[in-house]
Parts: C-alpha cells; sequence; structure tokens
C-alpha cells in the first residue's frame, strides 16, 4: 500500500490541478509580468533585488571551503538580556539568537564571548548591543552575526582609541565568519577588527558611522586571510575604511565612503589601504568627499576598476595583478553610479530581518520533528521549516506553545515532499491503550497562526489488508491555520480540523489545496474554509454508500463551520452512492450542532440525492446543513437539499467565517 500510495502521488496532483483548472474556469498558469525597466541603472539596480540582498545565504569567501553556515541544526532562542546573551553566545553547541531590544553591556565596554557554530541576529531593527564588544578568542569558527546595532562604548576626549580597547567586534585567528547588515558606531577603539590570521571572512551591507578607526584587518606577518567586503557605507568615518594588512586576497565591491571626517589630518584620513603584501581588488565602489580613496604600500598590489570618484583628492594608488575574484566565486557587481542609493537602502539593520528564522530540513535538521523541536517555546517570531523534496516517514506535532511556525515545501509541486506515516486510531499502545485519533495523525498542529505551503500530508495505513480504522492525515486545533497548495491523503477521517474545547473557535482556511478520503474525511469543530480546491471521494466498492465528506461538531453558539466554497468535488464511486455529510455530536453532546455550507461548487453524479444522513441517534435536519449555487451532475434542488437564501448568503462569505474578533484575513494577497 504505501508504494502504491507514493506511485499515485503525481498521479493525483495532476489529476488535482487539472480538475482544479477546469472547476476555477484556468487555462493554465501565466508567470508574473516582467518588471518595467527602470528609468535609471540606479533604479534598476535598487528595485527587483531586494530579496537577494537580505539573502540568508552567506556568498564571498565565507561561503568557501565548506561555507559558514552559524547555528543552523542548533535550537533557537531570544535573549532580551545580558546575562541570556552570554549564555547562548559562550555555549557549547549550535544556536540561533535572536536579539530582541536593547542590551546594555556591564561593566562599560566589557565582552560577550562568542563560540564557534552561532548566529547572532537581530529582531528587525530593535536589536543593539550597547557599550559593549562581541568577541571571537583563537580557533573560533562558523558565526554569523547579523543585522544589529552595535554602540556607544566611546571613551569621552578619546577620539584616537589608545587608552581602552572597546571595539565593536574583535577576532583573533578565526576562520568562517559573516559579518552582515549591522550598524557598527561610536565604539571605543574599532568598530571592526578582524586580526591575525582569520580567514574566509565575508564582510556585507554594513553601516560603519561617526568613529574614527572603522575596520581593520591584519596585524599579522602572515599572508593568509581571504576576504570580502561588500556594500558597506562608511560615513562620518575618518581612517580604516577599510585598512587591509597583509591579506593574501582582499575583495572590496560595491562600497560607498562618504563624508569622511576632515580634520586636517594629511596622512591618516584614507579611504581603503592595502598595506604590507596584500593583494587588494576593488570594483565599482562609489568614493565622496574622501581624502586618498584607496591607497598601496610599495608591497603591495591593488587593482581597482569602475569606480566613482567625486570631490576626492590625494591618493589614488594602483599597481599590480592582484587576484581575480571570479577564480573563487561568482558575484553580482552592480553599477558604481548605483551604489550610493542602494547602499543608503540596504545597509544596516533592515525591519524584515530576525523577524523569521529558517530552519531547513535536512540540510539542517534530519527530520521535520527536529526542526520543529528547535523552535523555543513561547515562540514570538515567525520561524520557517524549508522541507526539501523527499518523503519523510514520520509523525510530526506542533506544540500549542510553538506558534508562528510554517512549513514549506521546496520542490516545484506539491507531490515533491510528503510527510507521511501509516498509523490507525486502532492501534495498541505500550500501555493497552489504543492511539485514538491523536495517536493515529501523521501531524498535528496545536499551535496558533500555523501556515503549510507547497506539501502533502498522507496517512498510508492500508485499510485493505488490515481492515477499516480512522487513520488521519491532518488534526489540527490551533488557531488562524493556513493551509496553500496543500495536499491531504487517507481513507477515513483524512482531515480533522478541530479546537481545544467546544465553546472555543479555532479558524483554519485551507486554498488550492486537494483532499481525499471516504468516511468523515473532513470533520471537527474549527471553522473551516477550504477554497478553490479539490475534494476526491474516494470509491469504496459500494453500489449505495461510499461514506461522508463532511462531519462537522460546529458548536452551537458558533455561526460558522465548514464553508466549502468555488471547489470542485471529483470522485470515481458510483453515482448516487456518496453523501455531503452527517451531524458528528462527540460523546452524544446535544451542544455540537454542525454547520456546512457547499457554495458555488461543483458536484459530481456520485453524490447522492439525498446526500444528508443522520448519525449516532441525531436527526441531520437538525443540523444546518446547506447549499448555494452548488451545480454539476451531483447539484439537485429538493426537500432533501436545503438551500440557504441570498440573504443569508450574504452573511457566509469566506471574510465571514474567518473574521472572528481580530479581523484575520488569510485570502487577502
Amino acid at each position: 500500500m504505501t508504494h502504491l500510495r507514493s506511485k499515485r502521488l503525481r498521479a493525483r496532483a495532476m489529476a488535482s490541478a487539472w480538475a482544479l483548472a477546469t472547476a476555477l474556469g484556468l487555462g493554465g498558469l501565466s508567470p508574473a509580468p516582467a518588471a518595467v525597466a527602470a528609468d535609471s541603472t540606479e533604479a534598476a539596480a535598487a528595485q527587483p533585488q531586494a530579496a537577494d540582498r537580505l539573502s540568508d545565504t552567506p556568498h564571498g569567501f565565507a561561503s568557501l571551503a565548506g561555507g559558514t553556515t552559524g547555528g543552523a541544526g542548533g535550537k533557537v532562542v531570544t535573549v532580551t538580556d545580558q546575562a541570556s546573551l552570554a549564555k547562548y553566545a559562550a555555549a557549547e553547541g549550535r544556536y540561533i539568537i535572536r536579539v530582541k531590544g536593547s542590551i546594555a553591556v556591564e561593566p562599560f565596554g566589557s565582552n560577550i564571548q562568542v563560540t564557534s557554530d552561532k548566529t547572532i541576529v537581530g529582531v528587525g531593527t530593535s536589536g543593539e548591543i550597547v557599550h559593549g564588544e562581541l568577541h571571537l578568542n583563537p580557533g573560533t569558527h562558523n558565526v554569523i552575526i547579523r543585522n544589529l546595532t552595535i554602540r556607544d562604548s566611546y571613551v569621552e576626549g578619546d577620539w584616537d582609541g589608545k587608552t581602552q580597547d572597546f571595539d565593536g567586534i574583535q577576532m583573533d585567528t578565526v576562520h568562517h565568519v559573516w559579518i552582515d547588515h549591522n550598524r557598527l558606531t561610536h565604539m571605543g577603539d574599532g568598530l571592526l577588527d578582524i586580526r591575525k590570521d582569520s580567514e574566509y571572512i565575508t564582510v556585507s551591507n554594513n553601516r560603519f558611522d561617526n568613529h574614527n578607526k572603522a575596520f581593520g584587518i591584519g596585524w599579522t606577518d602572515n599572508v593568509k586571510t581571504q576576504i570580502t567586503i561588500d556594500h558597506n557605507w562608511f560615513s562620518g568615518t575618518k581612517q580604516r575604511n577599510p585598512v587591509v594588512d597583509n591579506a593574501a586576497y582582499a575583495h572590496l565591491y560595491n562600497n560607498y565612503l562618504s563624508a569622511q571626517v576632515a580634520d586636517g589630518d594629511p596622512v591618516w584620513s584614507y579611504g581603503n589601504w592595502s598595506r604590507g603584501r596584500t593583494k587588494m581588488v576593488i570594483e565599482n565602489s562609489y568614493y565622496e568627499d574622501v581624502q586618498h580613496p584607496y591607497q598601496a604600500d610599495a608591497t603591495a598590489e591593488l587593482v581597482e576598476r569602475g569606480s566613482i570618484l567625486k570631490n576626492t583628492t590625494g591618493r589614488h594608488d594602483e599597481w599590480g595583478t592582484a587576484f581575480d575574484p571570479r577564480d573563487f566565486y561568482d558575484y553580482r557587481l552592480d553599477p558604481a553610479d548605483a551604489v550610493p542609493a542602494l547602499v543608503k537602502k540596504f545597509s544596516g539593520p533592515q525591519k524584515i530581518l530576525g523577524t523569521n528564522t529558517v530552519l531547513n530540513v535536512p540540510a539542517d535538521y534530519p527530520t521535520v520533528q527536529s526542526a520543529v523541536d528547535a523552535v523555543p517555546n513561547g515562540n514570538d517570531g515567525e520561524v520557517t521549516v524549508r522541507i526539501a523534496p523527499g518523503t519523510y516517514r514520520e509523525h510530526v506535532k506542533v506544540p500549542a506553545g510553538k506558534p508562528y511556525v510554517t512549513l514549506r515545501g521546496t520542490g516545484d509541486d506539491r507531490e515533491d515532499t510528503v510527510i507521511v506515516y501509516d498509523t490507525p486510531a486502532g492501534e495498541v499502545k505500550p500501555d493497552g491503550s489504543t492511539q485514538g485519533s491523536w495517536g493515529s495523525a501523521t501531524v498535528v498542529v496545536q499551535g496558533n497562526d500555523f501556515t503549510a505551503r507547497n506539501l502533502t500530508f498522507s496517512n498510508d495505513y492500508d485499510e485493505a489488508a488490515h481492515g477499516q480504522s480512522q487513520a488521519l492525515a491532518m488534526k489540527t486545533t490551533g488557531d488562524r491555520i493556513v493551509f496553500e497548495n496543500t495536499a491531504f491523503l487517507g481513507n477515513q477521517d483524512t482531515l480533522m480540523t478541530d479546537s481545544p474545547k467546544l465553546e472555543t473557535v479555532s479558524r483554519v482556511y485551507i486554498r488550492d489545496s486537494y483532499i481525499e478520503g471516504d468516511v468523515d474525511f473532513i470533520y471537527g469543530r474549527a471553522t473551516t474554509v477550504i477554497e478553490k480546491s479539490v475534494i476526491k471521494a474516494l470509491n469504496r466498492g459500494s453500489a449505495t454508500n461510499n461514506g461522508w465528506i463532511t462531519a462537522a461538531s460546529t458548536w452551537k453558539e458558533n455561526p460558522y463551520g465548514f464553508l466549502i466554497t468555488d471547489s470542485k468535488v471529483v470522485s470515481d464511486a458510483p453515482a448516487g452512492s456518496v453523501h455531503l455529510g452527517r451531524p458528528w455530536h462527540p460523546g452524544g453532546n446535544p451542544d455540537a450542532i454542525a454547520q456546512v455550507l457547499f457554495r458555488d461548487t461543483e458536484l459530481p453524479a456520485a453524490i447522492k440525492a439525498s446526500p444528508w444522513t443522520d448519525m449516532g441517534g441525531f436527526s441531520w435536519k437538525g443540523a444546518r446543513f446547506t447549499e448555494y449555487r452548488t451545480y454539476g451532475p451531483g447539484a439537485a434542488i429538493t426537500a432533501d437539499r436545503p438551500q440557504m437564501s441570498d440573504a443569508d448568503a450574504a452573511h457566509h462569505t469566506v471574510a465571514d467565517y474567518l473574521a472572528g474578533t481580530d479581523d484575520w484575513a488569510p485570502y487577502l494577497p
């Protein structure tokens, strides 16, 4: 059965896509229109690549020799105080550390030790480290520092930084470090010091401002460092923008140097300096109001091409052949005249960064559940679990204490990424009890604000071999649940959308999806909207009864149960053998009064002429079962098929079902 299910996945998805296109009158999917050409090079460079410029993937030298992944594969934690930051930054193992709010470090100028395999990222523009330094000791490796403001350890009167070594970020003899989208300002010594044979470093999209000595590289006689420096903004700084001493390869491109501190110093006010035996390549940078924009020692090499100089004076040294960065990695070079606008917009902390943590399965976490386990309890930021194409045979549970989780398949189609198990409700557990619906579900979602996209959820329990049983593919109890471009495969009780208790209203929105089963395969008490989707009623082999599509148990005070709208029901069962639904009263509770509306939905010939039936001693006529403008060979208007009036239908829209008290509107673009 497992292998048969797997082979049928693609066929089902193709059939459902065709059926959906037919139901909606679509001839196919059209690509988004090409972006209108910008009026200037600057605008063209600034517009369409915003997502690329905020990518979570390191580039340049930090991407080589195994790459830099930081804390990927470890726990996600959010810190709001110095003690927590220090604890996790120095801990053994992998951590993704979200810095939320401003953390004032004491004593003034103290170090926060950062060990290997860490990502430290500010949440939006809120993450700040004040009066303190992030420090990486020799041997530290695989560290990402992103989206932080590090500021204000300046000692009044010490402009030259001679009395205290209060850097913003300092590292000695490290490798594989990515410094990205930070703002470093007004510190006691250097803003960023990369020292003593550090290797495979990328420094990108940062702001260095209001300081004397911005960014130094070297403090070594060895020629080992490989560093990429791109799209940084140096403004209101005097020197080290950067200075690079004895680096094997220093690639500087698309940086913006502006408004240099003008104190009349003829030597130590400068832009880029290639010192010692450094090989430096500068490309398409922009220098404005800068003295000595780029210079090189006689022993060093410096190749410059494509940069723009505006109101600059002093040295413009170019000699030697240096190296070709493309011998090491590919990169996108922006036009020099676009650099000021790009760097002003995209450098420094960004509102979107740190708000959505990305966890990759199986690249960073071996299973979907292990990625969910990495999400902190009480999670207050979005976490996206990106799942590579493949079949994941496991149970997955998203607990109530882990909201804002998204599971997203990364394949071309939803059938490319499948989460599946084969547990029936009647399976006996070690303690002698049975699994029940909770235990049978392949995936259980208890957390609020959950989203799944581009995935298939399946329970491939083999009824033919082992007998009929509940066997859920998905069970939800959380509120504000969204499924887009998903498939739910099973037989009995495939999809249960529920709530923690009868009187609690949970909402579920399902769009552009596919659901199949036979007995009560869409059921529960959650307010559930299924829109623009395909529902397949399977053939159980009966000539007269091939099951029920729905079994709602809506709380009597809730006017909205199940809405199936703008969709298509398909079936290969004999004509007149499938029911639309029956009323489920769990435990005989009379307050669970089903509400189901099939609206603007095509029905096949398999639907019974009298499609609603009693259940558990409760008459279907006591439930709230209606149709509105259903069509197709299975649609009819008879005494056994209540029709909703136009007046009532005006108050039974997708918006009405989902709005609640918080105006939730997941259907909007």
